[in-house]
C-alpha cells in the first residue's frame, strides 16, 4: 500500500537529507547555512538568466563559490540550466543560460509555498508555470529516446521564445504563458523568431494556463493539461 505522504513534509525531508547527509559525504560544502540560503535564492530566480555575481553577493559567498555550487546543483540534478540558442549570423543574442529546477514542487517548497492557492497568488507564478512546462518537455524528449538538447531564444531587443526543441535540424518554437486567457502578445516572440530565422523555425505553438485548446492560423494554442496526456 502506498504511503500518503504530505508533499511539504516529503520535500522538507528530501532537502534535509540532501544537504545534511549527501553533501557532508561529498565534503563539497563547508557552510551549510549559506548553501541552503544559496539554493533558496536560486528558487527565487526560477526562469531568470543566471547571474552568479548577484547570487553570490546575496548569499554572502564569492563568485567562484557560487559557480562551484551551481555546478554541484547541476550534477546532483537539482537545478537545470537551459542554454540560449546561438547562430553564426552575427546577430546580437543573449548568451547566458536560464535557471530552472528539475522538480517544480521543490522550487515551490524552497519559496515557502505550501498550498496550490499560494502558488497561483505568488509573484513567481508565471516562472514556476514555465519551469513545469519546460521540465515536461525535457521528460518527453527522454521518453522518446532523444537527447536533453533544448534551448531558449532571446535577442538584444528583448524578443524571446521560452523553449526551442530540435527537430530534424530545425527548431520547434514554444511560448509558455501561465495566463488562462489568450492574449495577442503571446505570439509576439514566436512571430519575431519565425521572421528572423525562417530556415531554422519548424513551426511551434503556445502552451497556456487555460482549459481549452484553440486553433490559430499560424500558432496553435494548447492547454497545459495536454502535457498530462
Amino acid at each position: 500500500m502506498m504511503r500518503q505522504l504530505d508533499p511539504s513534509q516529503a520535500l522538507a525531508d528530501y532537502f534535509s537529507t540532501y544537504v545534511e547527509r549527501d553533501l557532508r559525504q561529498l565534503t563539497a560544502v563547508h557552510d551549510l547555512h549559506r548553501f541552503e540560503r544559496f539554493v533558496r535564492l536560486c528558487a527565487g530566480r526560477t526562469g531568470q538568466l543566471l547571474n552568479l555575481s548577484s547570487l553570490g553577493n546575496d548569499a554572502g559567498v564569492s563568485h567562484a563559490t557560487a559557480s562551484a555550487w551551481i555546478d554541484l546543483l547541476q550534477t546532483s540534478c537539482l537545478v537545470y540550466l537551459l542554454p540560449p540558442w546561438h547562430t553564426n549570423t552575427g546577430k546580437r543574442l543573449v548568451k547566458t543560460p536560464k535557471l530552472y529546477f528539475y522538480d517544480t514542487g521543490l522550487a515551490c517548497w524552497l519559496l515557502g509555498l505550501r498550498e496550490p492557492e499560494q502558488v497561483q497568488r505568488d509573484p513567481l507564478w508565471g516562472s514556476l508555470f514555465e519551469n513545469m512546462v519546460i521540465m515536461e518537455g525535457l521528460k518527453d524528449r527522454f521518453n522518446q529516446g532523444e537527447s536533453a538538447e533544448m534551448y531558449f531564444y532571446r535577442d538584444s531587443d528583448g524578443n524571446e521564445v521560452d523553449l526551442l526543441l530540435p527537430t530534424g535540424g530545425r527548431m520547434r518554437a514554444i511560448e509558455i504563458k501561465a495566463g488562462a486567457t489568450v492574449n495577442p502578445d503571446y505570439f509576439k516572440g514566436l512571430k519575431k523568431f519565425a521572421t528572423q530565422y525562417p530556415d531554422a523555425c519548424d513551426g511551434g505553438c503556445v502552451i497556456y494556463g487555460g482549459e481549452d485548446n484553440q486553433s490559430r492560423s499560424d500558432w496553435p494554442v494548447f492547454s497545459w493539461k495536454t502535457l498530462l496526456q
